[in-house]
């Protein structure tokens, strides 16, 4: 006998670094384990407008600006589930409007939470190292840490291409590349990788549903306006300098602290400082409501 072959919509609401979660009661198919709100997509309904109602009436919110997450396919022994992902940013107006008892999480704690298997790749993909490592050399990759990904700051060319089929698949999974390399990967490669970068100016020639459904981005920004644009589009998170002075960019003018925490208090997506960091910085830089620090010397 075929299993039930389920469509469901999930959303994954946004904010100030934290994300929405509640609990299966253990009546309910995989209960007694944390969830996303969501539910069963009914006849005649599109995932999205699914994934809309089911936020309105489980959560309470009516939220109208979704951007595709992904897509997964999950069989269980009794099951076939579909999952259908949307995210959305939530503003401070409608924080009061959640109904118990859905509760607000950091992305480091969402890893800790017992939720159905069929999530594991969504978390992986919410969680980010709060330590951004940039360097040319591919080999820094073998040394990071367990808090820390690797933005490759290379060419675009095919050597560098080529020098990426070298990696074990696992270790990609830590490294951050520029889009324009990225599609110069083999698909295995592609979907390895951990994350997509995206310089401004490539930030803001692309318009919300541009971005591939079941990728990660990061986003390079300068300013408020490329920051905001970033989360309209549906990055998810940033690279937000010069905050302090560098001696990479010594004609540029660095943000400072307190401008940088004006323009991440504005997102409800990561953004990390970038930009005479050192790694004591980190708690400072936490302090400003920044997700993490990125840089090329200190890490």
């Amino acid at each position: 006998m075929s299993k039930p072959n389920l469509h469901v919509a999930i959303a994954i609401l946004l904010h100030q670094n934290k994300v929405l979660a509640g609990w299966r009661t253990a009546q309910q198919h995989q209960g007694n384990k944390h969830e996303f709100p969501g539910g069963k997509v009914e006849a005649g309904e599109t995932p999205v407008e699914a994934c809309r109602r089911e936020v309105f009436e489980e959560v309470g919110i009516g939220l109208h600006d979704w951007h595709a997450f992904d897509f997964i396919r999950h069989e269980y022994d009794d099951v076939i589930v579909n999952l259908h992902l949307f995210h959305a940013a939530v503003p401070d107006q409608l924080l009061n409007e959640i109904q118990q008892p859905w509760t607000w999480y950091s992305r480091d704690q969402l890893l800790d939470l017992n939720f159905p298997k069929a999530n594991t790749a969504m978390l992986k993909r919410l969680y980010w190292p709060h330590q951004i490592k940039i360097s040319d050399d591919l080999a820094a990759l073998q040394q990071l840490s367990g808090q820390q990904l690797l933005y490759w700051r290379v060419e675009a060319d095919q050597q560098h291409a080529i020098a990426l089929a070298g990696c074990e698949i696992d270790h990609l999974s830590r490294l951050i590349v520029n889009i324009e390399l990225w599609k110069q990967l083999n698909s295995i490669q592609q979907q390895g990788i951990g994350a997509i970068h995206l310089k401004q100016p490539q930030l803001l020639q692309l318009k919300k549903g541009e971005l591939k459904t079941g990728w990660r981005y990061i986003a390079a920004c300068h300013d408020l306006a490329s920051a905001l644009h970033a989360q309209s589009i549906g990055c998810d998170a940033i690279l937000l300098s010069p905050v302090l002075a560098t001696a990479t960019h010594p004609e540029a003018s660095p943000l400072g602290w307190e401008q940088f925490e004006l323009i991440a208090r504005q997102l409800q997506i990561p953004a990390f400082a970038l930009g005479g960091m050192r790694q004591e910085l980190l708690i400072e830089a936490q302090q400003h409501h920044a997700y993490g620090i990125a840089g090329m010397r200190f890490l």
